[in-house]
């Protein structure tokens, strides 16, 4: 069996990714890599998410994480509808004022500087902070500029699930839930300068239970923080939603048991060196954990955010949806990777292929690691080959695929990659579904080789039109109306 991981390609993507000549044409125009984001596909996900809400009653924010993509076109397009956005650094901030967003539907979250404070404070957005010390320090920027109050959240960490056996990580950010009497005491003493809306979480997990000993924990709080005199209104649960990358659960389920067989070293290697994610070998015997992103999740995204609010609570018994309905609380989301899926790809140019002499096959492409960050975010899939001509010969390949780097490095995937056939140079490999911190994330310059261009793509009359990334504004052009 081929161990083919297939991605999961939907809609306009699909689309997009069928029109070979018109990605060709892209990529001769702005040469390789070439980012594509698709700013209609991500309002249709902020909508689905919205469904959601209204299934189950409930009213709050959509924030978007503008940390998962840099893209002009996409936070420009989200202004223009029913979304906001979360903003995590000084920089970030100043791209959502100027792309269209109140400061209303702006969440300033993570680490802050001290202007990132005074911008948040000046314009007046909505400040998620990580400790005690941070609202200090905002509550006498805001004393000291003589600025109107600020509507805060104050993001907790550090959970306990009553009766439940939940195990969860220390993290670096967030105040302990368990001992929340310095919150009060500090809200208390600067009133008028904070309105204190609520409290917040974002755990690094996909793991449901942990979330939703999270949320019950953040109902606790809500409580005390009645109980103090405050008026609580809002619960933030963050994002953490995932994406389900892979089209097929059995090929991921194939592709690890094969990979467990490779390190123990029953089959042959499926990866550089035999690298195993995180899998080694002991005596014979399997240790370690494997460092992957689930490339196949039966529940993501908007559907993972039902399942939550309709999980019961450990202590009422009830569903955690319905006790925020009940509180008449607003509800919060922060989704990253999750309203970006199948909101964009990576397009690459084969540039040689080669065979090492070990018997493997090179497949070197017109961009590096950096460019799609597969390997940094522990994705696995399979990108898609449109070639330039017909085939010789349609027989199935695996390849590694490296990097226009001088770097052993450079790799885009250590995993070996199965083609449909053997490419050639000139060929276009199209990573899919990149949209969600694999296209810029951590892109950079290196070696003066050129960092990816981002366009915006769009369907108007039957076929596609693009745009160079900063030029994409949500307003039709006058002449597609004529």
């Amino acid at each position: 069996m081929t161990p083919y991981l297939q991605p999961r390609v939907d809609g306009d993507l699909r689309s997009l990714v069928e029109d070979h000549a018109w990605l060709h044409q892209l990529v001769d125009a702005l040469g390789s890599p070439v980012n594509v984001v698709l700013p209609d596909q991500l309002v249709r996900n902020v909508q689905r998410f919205r469904e959601v809400y209204r299934t189950h009653h409930l009213s709050g924010g959509i924030f978007f994480a503008h940390k998962a993509n840099r893209s002009h076109a996409l936070v420009r397009a989200l202004a223009a509808v029913d979304a906001g956005i979360d903003v995590a650094s000084l920089g970030e901030l100043q791209h959502a004022l100027a792309s269209g967003f109140g400061p209303s539907r702006i969440m300033a979250t993570g680490p802050k500087s001290r202007e990132f404070l005074w911008l948040a404070a000046r314009t007046g957005v909505t400040v998620n902070v990580d400790s005690v010390a941070e609202l200090t320090e905002l509550a006498g920027i805001i004393a000291a500029h003589r600025l109107p109050r600020v509507t805060v959240l104050a993001r907790l960490s550090g959970f306990v699930a009553a009766g439940a056996n939940v195990m969860t990580r220390t993290s670096r950010f967030g105040i302990p839930a368990g001992n929340l009497g310095m919150l009060w005491e500090t809200l208390a003493k600067h009133r008028d300068e904070l309105d204190f809306a609520g409290v917040a979480y974002h755990l690094d997990t996909v793991g449901l239970p942990e979330k939703a000993a999270a949320l019950e924990s953040c109902l606790q709080a809500m409580d005390e923080a009645g109980a103090q005199g405050l008026r609580p209104r809002a619960v933030d649960v963050g994002g953490g939603f995932g994406v389900s990358y892979l089209a097929d659960e059995r090929q991921w389920d194939a592709w690890t048991t094969e990979l467990t067989g490779a390190v123990l070293g029953k089959r042959p290697p499926m990866t550089w060196n035999n690298h195993g994610y995180g899998l080694r070998n002991e005596g014979g015997k399997i240790r370690g954990t494997l460092s992957a992103y689930p490339g196949y999740r039966p529940t993501a995204g908007p559907a993972y955010l039902d399942r939550l609010l309709t999980t019961a609570s450990t202590a009422h018994r009830r569903p955690l949806g319905t006790l925020l309905l009940d509180s008449l609380y607003d509800l919060h989301v922060e989704p990253g990777r999750a309203l970006l899926d199948q909101c964009g790809a990576v397009v690459m140019r084969v540039a040689e292929v080669r065979d090492d002499g070990y018997g493997e096959t090179l497949v070197r492409l017109a961009g590096n690691g950096g460019d799609v960050a597969l390997e940094q975010h522990g994705v696995l899939m399979d990108p898609v080959l449109l070639s330039r001509g017909r085939p010789a010969e349609a027989v199935p390949i695996g390849v590694f695929l490296t990097g226009n780097l001088c770097l052993e490095a450079d790799l885009l995937t250590r995993r070996k990659v199965f083609l449909p056939h053997r490419p050639s140079p000139g060929d276009l490999l199209v990573f899919v579904n990149t949209g969600g911190y694999l296209m810029d994330f951590s892109a950079g310059q290196a070696l003066m080789q050129p960092s990816a261009r981002t366009v915006a793509a769009h369907r108007r009359h039957g076929g596609w039109r693009w745009c160079l990334d900063e030029q994409f504004w949500p307003v039709e052009d006058r002449e597609e109306t004529q």
